[in-house]
Order: structure tokens, then C-alpha cells, then sequence
């Protein structure tokens, strides 16, 4: 329990950070907002035109008569759109990251420098197109395990009972784990630490991951909330990480720093 509360102690020390630290939480937004333009016009363009795509995707269902093949269709374009909203708080993390790769990593360097004993911060020697395309790489393989695990859930959801009480607590556990290993990942990709690693690093400490993951994916339902957190919880999941690889850590600099030196950082 103790992994529990100090998981979620990262996450405020993270908002803290950059709340210390405003022009990198200026930069940090842009990448969440681009992704939100994104993925709203996706869904807006889903609630406009998913039942004409329902309706060419059951062509055995013109003949059928009537109210079954309405019934049938309003039911698939439901079950579309919800599946699409549930990937999108899943993805969201991983799109964001993916598009602000340049952004998140030197706000996480910079966390590094800002709360290591001698100044310093792991660098990858590895050129930008490089990272840009393990992080890609990496990303879509989160996403198709996130992807599994949403499709599971979505059909558990049907259970009379469990599925609306027990379920949606073991979704938001799920989410929690992959927002966090999404997270962390910009620190520890830096440190050379490949995804599988990653993972097995993070199940060594699960509460340590719920206690950070999960609030984060409780906020992140609404994505215009994440967009605002992004930042915070890059720079929290980059204090979490040296924690992971048990790296010296001086609580001064997240805490004690004064805001004129933060800004110009």
C-alpha cells in the first residue's frame, strides 16, 4: 500500500513541477492540443457518418423487415462509437507522445537535470529520427496490447452485473498501467530501456504504477482535461522512473525551486 501512495505522490509532484517551470508547461500543451483537434474531428465525423458506414458494411441486412434492420444497425453504430471513444482515451496518451516526442523529451531532461544530485541527465546518443521511430514502433505495439485488453473489457461490459460495476474498475487499472508505461517511456527509452523491459519493470511494481496510472486515467476520461495534465504527468512519470531504475533523487528540486529560475529554464 505504501507503493500505492507514493505512486500518486508522483503524479502531484509532476503537476508541481511544471507549475514551477511555466514555459516548459507552455510547450507541453501543444502536442495534447493537436491530438485533441485530431481526435475529436474523428469522432465528430463518426457520430455524423457511422451509420452509412454501418449500413455499407450489413449489406444482408436490406432485406430484413422492418424495425429489425434499424434495431440491428442503430445497435452496431452504438456499439462503434463507444468502442471508438473507449480507444481513444486508451491512444491518446500514445498519439500525444508520439506527436510531441521532441517536446516531452527535453521537459524530461529536464526534470532529470532539476532533481539530480550532480546536474546531469541520461541523453540518448541516438539521432531524432531514430528515437521518433522506436518511439512510433514502440507505441503501436502499447496500443495493440491496450487494443486487446479494450475489446475484452467493451464485451465483459455486457455481464449483468459485473459488467457495470466490477468491470469498470479493472478498465480504469488497465488504462492506468498503460498511461503510465506510455509515460514513462520518454524517460526510460533515454536510459536505452527497451519496451519489454519497460514492462516487466513496471509489473515488478504494479501499486507504485495503479497508484499513478489510475487517477491519471480517471482524468483523462475527459481528454480536455488530459491535454492540461499531459505536461505534470510526463514530468511526475520522469521522477517514477528514476525511482524504477533506483536512481538518487533530491526532493529540493521539485519542491524548493524558486519560480523566477524555473520559467527561464
Amino acid at each position: 500500500m505504501r507503493d500505492l501512495g507514493a505512486g500518486f505522490r508522483y503524479l502531484l509532484k509532476g503537476q508541481k513541477w511544471v507549475g514551477r517551470h511555466g514555459r516548459q508547461y507552455g510547450f507541453g500543451l501543444l502536442p495534447g492540443l493537436i491530438t485533441l483537434v485530431l481526435y475529436a474531428a474523428t469522432l465528430v465525423a463518426l457520430a455524423l457518418w457511422g451509420a452509412d458506414l454501418v449500413g455499407w458494411a450489413t449489406p444482408f441486412a436490406d432485406d430484413w423487415a422492418d424495425p429489425w434492420a434499424g434495431l440491428f444497425r442503430g445497435f452496431l453504430t452504438a456499439v462503434l462509437f463507444a468502442l471508438a471513444l473507449l480507444l481513444s482515451v486508451l491512444t491518446f496518451t500514445a498519439m500525444t507522445l508520439l506527436i510531441g516526442q521532441p517536446f516531452y523529451e527535453s521537459l524530461s531532461e529536464k526534470v532529470d537535470r532539476d532533481v539530480s544530485p550532480d546536474g546531469t541527465a541520461p541523453e540518448s546518443d541516438l539521432p531524432l529520427w531514430r528515437e521518433l521511430w522506436i518511439a512510433a514502433r514502440d507505441s503501436l505495439r502499447i496500443v495493440a496490447r491496450a487494443a486487446v485488453w479494450a475489446v475484452l473489457l467493451f464485451a465483459l461490459g455486457f455481464v449483468p452485473v459485473a459488467g457495470q460495476t466490477v468491470v469498470p474498475v479493472i478498465g480504469f487499472f488497465v488504462t492506468g498501467f498503460f498511461l503510465t508505461e506510455e509515460l514513462t517511456a520518454v524517460a526510460l527509452q533515454r536510459r536505452g530501456v527497451e519496451v519489454r523491459e519497460r514492462l516487466a519493470l513496471l509489473r515488478s511494481r504494479k501499486t507504485l504504477v495503479w497508484g499513478f496510472g489510475t487517477p491519471l486515467a480517471l482524468a483523462f476520461v475527459v481528454p480536455f482535461v488530459a491535454v492540461f495534465l499531459m505536461p505534470g504527468a510526463v514530468a511526475g512519470a520522469t521522477l517514477m522512473a528514476r525511482d524504477l531504475m533506483g536512481e538518487e533523487t533530491e526532493e529540493g528540486g521539485v519542491a524548493d525551486e524558486p519560480e523566477e529560475e524555473g520559467v527561464g529554464t
